[in-house]
């Protein structure tokens, strides 16, 4: 099967991201389905002209791509596994790409319980937050067969620029546990380094326009520090979906037997400001921890 253009893209997941994402497929020609458990984020799709559906399971019955971003590693297996689930109910031949932040060990059993009904599944978690789904300019990590990575490439490209096809099935889910632990204590730095500019009498956005610049510089510096010290905690990425991600990260970097002690501690730190009430927030909202 070769996709083209008039391909019918269901898309399940129109959150903070995944919204964005499919108005870029829409934009670029693309026919898009949409379902999301919270039917009121998909308006906007919808008077764009989405397509609404009321179920996974007819989602699955009328696209021959089907691209979900959904929460939590439950929420992948009930979609794609569950009784009205989509593996149930896709035509053969259909492509799945998963760019949830999941469990790389579920993300092949996705693979190959696609392969054995001849249909084809990639997991293409992302990076970049809002602010890259906005500008479709997402970091997109492949996991799967490269035949099928070549034949999705132009939809992903519609989303992202810095697209990689990293291996077998859960590579790319495997890729993401190593964006994320790079990123967990990263977070922890951006948040002292900007109190500690404060407790100093200096002027945090001057010296964020001065660092973000040399060895310190990176994606949490320039994006989020900003936010910080607006007093902005808006979700681009939920801190209860980071907590998520690290937790995965844990528990495959203990399989392998490799010792995480910054992903750890920005896991505990992580979860004390979830305590706090703030689970729903941005997860530049780390920064109040230390106010």
């Amino acid at each position: 099967m070769t996709l083209s253009e008039n391909t019918t893209v269901g898309f399940i997941g129109v959150g903070v991201m995944g919204r964005s994402m499919a108005s870029h497929l829409m934009k670029a020609g693309y026919e898009v389905v949409v379902y999301n458990r919270t039917k009121e984020k998909a308006l906007s799709l919808i008077e764009e002209g989405a397509k609404w559906k009321d179920t996974v399971k007819e989602v699955a019955q009328v696209s021959n791509v089907i691209i979900t971003i959904v929460g939590y590693p439950k929420d992948v297996e009930e979609v794609y596994l569950g009784e009205n689930g989509l593996l149930n109910h896709a035509r053969a031949g259909t492509y799945f790409l998963d760019m949830t932040t999941s469990s790389p060990s579920l993300a092949v059993k996705i693979y190959e319980e696609a392969k054995r009904r001849k249909m084809h599944a990639l997991d293409a978690p992302v990076s970049g937050g809002d602010v890259g789904a906005k500008l479709a300019k997402l970091a997109i990590m492949v996991g799967g067969d490269e035949n099928d990575f070549q034949e999705v490439l132009p939809i992903l490209e519609k989303m992202g620029e810095n697209i990689i096809h990293q291996g077998n099935a859960g590579s790319g889910q495997h890729t993401k546990m190593c964006n994320q632990i790079a990123i967990a204590p990263t977070m922890i730095g951006v948040c002292e380094a900007i109190v500690y500019a404060e407790k100093a009498g200096l002027s945090p956005k001057k010296v964020l326009q001065t660092i973000e610049t040399g060895a310190a510089g990176s994606f949490s510096l320039s994006k989020l520090a900003p936010r910080m010290i607006n007093g902005d905690f808006e979700p681009g990425f939920y801190v209860k979906h980071f907590i998520k991600d690290m937790t995965i990260a844990l528990q495959s970097a203990e399989e392998m037997g490799i010792l995480t002690p910054g992903l750890k501690l920005a896991k505990q730190l992580y979860e004390q400001l979830a305590e706090r009430g703030e689970e729903n927030s941005g997860t530049q909202a780390l920064y109040k921890l230390y106010n």
